[in-house]
Formats: structure tokens, C-alpha cells, sequence
């Protein structure tokens, strides 16, 4: 990494808002809003509504997932003329499905000291009320839009043992829990999380068939969601034996890749495996 010198020692804060709850920003988030030179904002009229509610008037830039590309070399000639540059997201922590990777990832490349000013998530907020494991989780973000390639992502994760989070946006909350109830089984337990901190909050727990069930009943299509599941229970694998009685009994009806990859999903073991056995 090369060091920034004395003369552009400009200071990039990652700053977290309130995904809801105005209450909710921490006074040093306020202090150090306070103290920059300029905002670097995903909407300059949400954020500039939050500057104003502190009662704060910066100078705003527009950084959002279609300018980043041609905003961060701009920011980053900013943080070289040593000025001090906050970075916000229309709520919660700047990066976690917001935009500022590169401008975070140039700063550091350059030297440019990067300070965290940590606070609301909705990621943390929805596991801390989920009532499912959270000593290990995945943070999988929006789901594909597109039907084939979100199931596609689904049945990558089906198998993985970790609690799972997802955004989803209302107008594909329906389809996702659908997708989601389809590929995980319907019995899986999840938690639908919806305005976080906000006036119209809601949690709800059961399973994916239960939570599916709920949209547009219990559930209003109303709002941001945040989706968290039970991570898959663990599969018992079957030992040499059982595996080589099972693709025996499935060699006779099937061809052998058809039959080796069939008795993996039976068993629980690798189709390499399987394979290696059933030459053995």
C-alpha cells in the first residue's frame, strides 16, 4: 500500500445511518458529519433530508451503483487535496448492498486513512430478533430478479449449514419466498423481517410455507423486507457398504453417471466418492 504524504493526508469515514429510526444515528456519527468537508451520498435528496434534520448544510456528491465508476477517481482527487469525506447510503452501513466498494478499496490503495463509524445494519438488526442461530451466518444480499437464476442461486445454497440472510424488495417478496419455500422445503424455518425500526415493523417467524402464505394476508406488501433462514440440517452420510448396495440397486434400472450421481444425493456423499467406490 502507498502511503498518502503529509500534504494530502485527506480522511475517508465510512459512516452508518438509521435504516428507520431517526433516533437511532449515534452522536458520533453526528460529530463526525459535522466535521467533514463534503457527503458522499447515494440520493442527495435522502441524504440531504438526514444533513438537514441534524441541522448540517455540506456540500453533496452523488455516488450510486450506476456513477461509481466515474465518481470514485473525483472523490479520491478530493481525499488527495486533504479534504475530509464522509460516505453514507440511504440507510443502514455503506457497502452492504450499497455502493462505495471502490471508493473505499482506491482510498486504501492509496494510502488514505479509512475510519469505520459503525451503527445501524439491517443485517444484524433482523438476525438480532430472528430467533434462529447466529454464531455463523450468510449475507447473500438481493436475490437474481429473474426466476431461473434465482433458483439457481438457491439450490447453490440449499445445502449450506450457515442461518441465511436476503434482502428483498416488495415487489419481489411473493416470488422469493415461493422460490425460496420450493427449493429449501417448505418446512424450513425462517423469520420475514419487514420496517425494520420503522412506525410499521413487523417480525414474523415459522416456515417458508407458513411465511409464503402470509404475504399479502398477515404480511402487507408494504416496505422493505429482510429475510433470515434456518441453515440445513446436517445429512448422515452412509458408510462404503451402504453406499455400494444403494448404486447396485440403481445400476440395474440406470446408466452408471446416472446412477453414481442419484446415489450421491442418497447418501450424502461426493459424486467423486461414490465414483471411487463403486470401482473399488
Amino acid at each position: 500500500m502507498v502511503n498518502a504524504s503529509t500534504e494530502s493526508a485527506g480522511i475517508l469515514y465510512v459512516i452508518a445511518t438509521p435504516i428507520g429510526n431517526l433516533a437511532d444515528l449515534s452522536l458520533r456519527a453526528r460529530e463526525v458529519l459535522a466535521t467533514v468537508d463534503l457527503v458522499a451520498v447515494e440520493d442527495t435528496r435522502r441524504g440531504g433530508r438526514l444533513l438537514a434534520h441534524l441541522g448540517l448544510d455540506k456540500k453533496l456528491w452523488s455516488l450510486h451503483e450506476h456513477n461509481e465508476d466515474s465518481q470514485t477517481s473525483k472523490l479520491l482527487a478530493q481525499l488527495k487535496r486533504g479534504r475530509k469525506l464522509g460516505l453514507i447510503s440511504d440507510a443502514g452501513t455503506p457497502l452492504i448492498s450499497d455502493p462505495g466498494f471502490q471508493l473505499v478499496a482506491g482510498a486504501q490503495a492509496a494510502g488514505f486513512t479509512v475510519v469505520s463509524v459503525p451503527g445501524p445494519s439491517a443485517v444484524t438488526a433482523a438476525l438480532s430478533v430472528a430467533g434462529l442461530a447466529t454464531d455463523r451466518f450468510v449475507f447473500e444480499g438481493f436475490l437474481p430478479r429473474r426466476a431461473k437464476q434465482r433458483r439457481a442461486r438457491l439450490e447453490a445454497l440449499a445445502a449450506e449449514p450457515r442461518t441465511l440472510v436476503f434482502f428483498e424488495a416488495v415487489h419481489r417478496i411473493e416470488a422469493a419466498l415461493a422460490a425460496l419455500a420450493e427449493v429449501f422445503g417448505g418446512e424450513r424455518q425462517a423469520t420475514l423481517a419487514r420496517e425494520l425500526t420503522k412506525l410499521h415493523e413487523q417480525v414474523l417467524g415459522g416456515s417458508l410455507a407458513d411465511l409464503s402464505a402470509a404475504i399479502g394476508d398477515k404480511v402487507p406488501l408494504l416496505g422493505e423486507f429482510v429475510i433470515v433462514v434456518a441453515g440445513a440440517k446436517a445429512r448422515p452420510v452412509a458408510d462404503d457398504d451402504e453406499i455400494q448396495r444403494v448404486y447396485r440397486l440403481l445400476a440395474e434400472e440406470l446408466p452408471p453417471a446416472k446412477a453414481v450421481a442419484l446415489c450421491a444425493k442418497i447418501t450424502g456423499r461426493s459424486r467423486n466418492a461414490v465414483y471411487a467406490l463403486t470401482r473399488a
